[in-house]
């Protein structure tokens, strides 16, 4: 077989490894409320995206990204206390039973165990940090907003309430609003705290995009012109 034969072979390879790794986690995921295998999709493909403009391993970004929230829906139902922390053990056993590269396996699980950005640990490699910004942009723009109301919608929380103000740190399932969520979390997430350039670029669109949107919806809620 010939060089390049050898290397169309291997890419073949490398795809069809991921595609089954996503399909395998899928029972994982819940089917709503805003961290389904769609979050992980849009996740996956922002990193691999990033990734282009940086200097980093794209197996280890790849298989990170699709198991970053293999433990989210453990910790939904209160099984677990930190999905990130859950999904790193969970994911180092899924990918020791795999063809994987071994010695790549604990990047990716750090680059799981600190991709929460409210835990606002400061990535220590290139892939974490890149996931990192991956799974924050997903948290900016419009999808953020179909995000927030699906998981309210979900949990019983309701739209806005002018009466409940924004608390200073978001807590799931609290006493709060979609658009608390918003004041809360959100609006954290400011373009500057970003690590890659590309992500940075991306974060002001997204970020500019969610701070309208809020300002649009009270000024409708209040009824003014």
């Amino acid at each position: 077989m010939s060089w390049r034969g050898y290397l169309v072979l291997m890419l073949k390879m490398e795809e069809t490894f991921f595609k089954e790794l996503k399909e395998k986690i899928i029972p994982y995921f819940d089917k709503v409320g805003g961290h389904e295998i769609h979050h992980t999709e849009r996740v996956y493909n922002l990193a691999v995206t990033i990734a282009k403009d940086e200097s980093v391993d794209l197996d280890i970004i790849r298989a990170a990204a699709l198991l970053h929230d293999i433990a989210r829906l453990k910790e939904s139902e209160k099984e677990v206390e930190c999905h990130a922390e859950e999904g790193s053990k969970m994911a180092e056993e899924i990918l020791k039973k795999t063809m994987f590269p071994k010695e790549k396996i604990k990047d990716v699980v750090y680059a799981i165990k600190v991709h929460r950005s409210s835990h606002k640990i400061n990535p220590k490699t290139k892939e974490a940090a890149v996931l990192q910004d991956a799974d924050r942009l997903d948290c900016l723009g419009a999808i953020i907003i179909g995000r927030v109301f699906s998981f309210d919608g979900q949990h019983g929380i309701p739209i806005y309430d002018p009466k409940i103000p924004p608390k200073e740190k978001y807590v799931p399932y609290g006493d709060s609003s979609g658009i608390n969520h918003f004041y809360e979390k959100v609006f954290k997430l400011r373009p500057e705290t970003f690590h890659t350039k590309l992500a940075k670029e991306l974060a002001k669109k997204r970020y500019k995009f969610s701070k309208e949107f809020v300002e649009e919806f009270i000024k409708e809620w209040n009824g003014e012109r």
